[in-house]
């Protein structure tokens, strides 16, 4: 990533929300509730203001690009509003479908990532990453989320036991198939940390945020435990087919979708993304240090 003042900036101005919201979670929702109606719902539009920054910067400034983030954290906020209007019993509407199902096929299909310059779309991701929580947490209030990563010892304890369950049949099945190969790194121990940490934060929290705390949290209101662990281990598994190959993965989609099932299961137990999170991101750790 170009580390100039203006994506400096950007990068600020994104991860504030998102770890405000992550290690204040009940202090986050009170501020926004506590905005008058109009610009608790309007509010969100200065997540353009990253775009702008960055793209300005980057020379690949577009008007279509400036519409897109002014409206659609905007248009989030306004569906999910309407959302705690008629559902306050929080089963889950059209609207909470839809703009999941919008924010889902942005990231995995890269929908927006031409508005950014080369290598610095993981700025869509966050901005989105942003607009979902605010709609979500402040003002849909969407209840049982477990949005807390400030982790306790009972999140550390169940990630961790998913992962020894996950691990073994992850690592078998993976090199049956020949999707995994052994390829230690040879400073494996003075690179864990750093990319533990990278991970939980960048990769694992947003989607188990996305999958468990608001997917799987919502379709568990309406089919209960189990079908919506497996329904939303598929999901999650069928988001991974179009990664590590430029056509249809089946071997990435299969063992992502055997992953959602322990991510699905650490996050339930406590309903907390942090537990998962935790799974998670030992899991891509894991992989990413001594298989390929």
């Amino acid at each position: 990533m170009l580390l100039t003042p203006s994506t400096v900036t950007a990068a600020l101005l994104l991860l504030a929300p998102f770890l405000y919201a992550a290690f204040a979670p009940e202090r986050f929702a009170r501020v926004v509730q506590a905005l008058p109606l109009r610009l608790r719902l309007t509010l969100p539009a200065v997540l353009v203001v990253p775009y702008i920054l960055v793209g300005t910067s980057g020379g690949i400034y577009r008007k279509s690009g400036l519409l897109l983030y002014a409206v659609l954290p905007v248009a989030i906020a306004v569906l999910l509003f309407r959302a705690r209007q008629q559902d306050a019993a929080q089963r889950g509407t059209w609207r909470d479908l839809f703009v999941l199902l919008t924010l889902g096929l942005a990231v995995d299909l890269r929908w927006f990532e031409p508005f950014w310059p080369p290598h610095l779309s993981v700025f869509n991701k966050v901005l989105l990453l942003d607009a979902g929580i605010y709609g979500f947490m402040a003002v849909r209030q969407l209840d049982g989320v477990g949005f807390d990563l400030r982790i306790r010892p009972p999140d550390a304890a169940i990630g961790l036991r998913e992962l020894t369950f996950y691990a073994p049949i992850a690592i078998l099945l993976g090199l049956a198939l020949g999707f995994l190969h052994l390829n230690p790194q040879a400073h494996w121990l003075r690179n864990a940390p750093a990319a533990f940490i990278f991970t939980f934060f960048f990769i694992a929290v947003p989607e188990e945020l996305f999958f468990r705390g608001w997917l799987q949290n919502l379709l568990e209101r309406r089919l209960g435990r189990t079908p919506s662990l497996l329904i939303t281990s598929l999901l999650f598994g069928l988001a991974h087919f179009n990664k590590r190959a430029a056509h249809f993965n089946w071997r990435y989609v299969l063992l992502a979708a055997l992953a959602g099932l322990f991510y699905g299961r650490a996050w339930r137990q406590d309903r907390r993304v942090g537990a998962s999170a935790l799974t998670h991101a030992g899991v891509d750790t894991l992989w990413s240090l001594f298989l390929r």
